[in-house]
């Protein structure tokens, strides 16, 4: 059986699991926000998130072009009518996460290790769990994915807030896939009064002193108390192993900071 061998990947996070599978080699094409591995980044960037250089992923004539979300609807449209053969994924939670793992695996003829992979990165949420389970406390979370609007966290990352030890402040929100589904008022968080925010904004540096400076937010207890902290997007907003790994890590210690302040 032949197996895919010259793959574009649209998306950081489906680069980075065949990297991870070693199977980097068949990567001949990456978005342009790809940072993980750092190797990826030599090879030629065809794409942002929501446009593609259509000339460029020709001339490296992919016999897989691999793509996420309804956000890049046009995108494979555009690519299929060309007659590429395209698949996309919509993980929206760590178990899809690690499901989409062990698809890519299957897909490209490696699913043993993929199952491998997915194993151990579930191995690696238990352990962060069972740390946060010595906490001394639960700290009421707030993940602040976008500022203006104000948009609360998608479902991984607020999963992943509570593997590392913390309550997302909105869980009712958890499964709105849609960041305009998400969207918060400032008084709803106010309401809710949030011990901690982290704030992950995609292609902008947090500034906690804009979040503290907002009208009525000096007595929620993140900002009066000086928790206002960021995990940069790249870890955290990528649904893959980097927010499996380092994200949840990066969330863990911030969490842990916080309740033993």
């Amino acid at each position: 059986m032949s197996y895919p061998r010259r793959i574009v990947c649209l998306t950081e996070e489906t680069t980075e699991t065949l990297y991870l599978l070693g199977e980097g080699d068949r990567v001949v094409g990456i978005s342009g926000y790809t940072v993980r591995p750092p190797e990826a980044r030599q090879k030629p960037k065809v794409s942002s998130f929501l446009h593609a250089r259509y000339e460029k992923i020709e001339a490296l004539n992919p016999d897989l072009i691999l793509a996420f979300s309804d956000l890049q609807a046009d995108i494979t449209t555009d690519l299929v009518k060309r007659g590429y053969p395209v698949f996309t994924f919509n993980q929206r939670s760590v178990a899809e996460i690690l499901q989409m793992i062990r698809v890519l695996g299957g897909i490209v003829g490696v699913p043993d290790k993929a199952e491998a992979l997915a194993t151990r990165l579930s191995l690696g949420l238990g352990e962060i769990r069972e740390q946060a389970s010595a906490l001394p406390w639960r700290p009421k979370v707030f993940f602040e994915e976008w500022y203006d609007p104000l948009i609360s966290g998608i479902r991984w990352t607020e999963e992943l807030v509570q593997i590392a030890g913390g309550d997302p402040i909105f869980p009712e929100l958890d499964k709105a896939s849609l960041a305009k589904d998400r969207i918060v008022t400032s008084e709803q968080v106010i309401a809710r009064a949030p011990d901690v925010i982290i704030g992950s904004w995609c292609g902008k540096p947090v500034r906690p002193a804009r979040i503290a400076a907002r009208p009525g937010w000096a007595e929620v207890p993140a900002v009066k108390n000086g928790q206002i902290y960021e995990v940069k997007s790249t870890y955290i907003l990528q649904p893959g192993p980097a927010a499996l790994t380092d994200g949840v890590r990066q969330l863990h210690d911030v969490i842990r900071q916080a309740v033993n302040r």
